[in-house]
């Protein structure tokens, strides 16, 4: 299944130096999970401080438990969101 992972950096309650004390492991991380095929692309927000990540994993629980694995998340430092998502159903014949 894959997943839609939404993060934004909870700077109203971390400074920057904070987020810069995990920002190189946090890389690392992800750069772990996409080479296990996890994190399957990634993106800077442009709106806030944050991450849209498009996971691949069993079920909710397991990607959950990747974006869980983040330094950034382990220290409570990032709001999350996880969607689930499914096939567009324009591309499947009608009927």
């Amino acid at each position: 299944m894959q997943f839609i992972s939404i993060s934004r950096r909870l700077t109203e309650r971390f400074s920057d130096e904070q987020f810069a004390d995990y920002i190189e492991a946090e890389r690392e991380r992800v750069r772990e999970l996409y080479r296990d095929g996890v994190v399957r692309s990634i993106w800077s927000r442009k709106d806030a401080a944050g991450a849209v990540m498009l996971l691949e994993c069993a079920d909710e629980a397991t990607a959950r438990a990747a974006v869980g694995s983040l330094p950034l998340a382990q220290r409570g430092m990032l709001d999350v969101q996880i969607l689930p998502l499914a096939p567009y159903p324009a591309f499947f014949p009608a009927g």
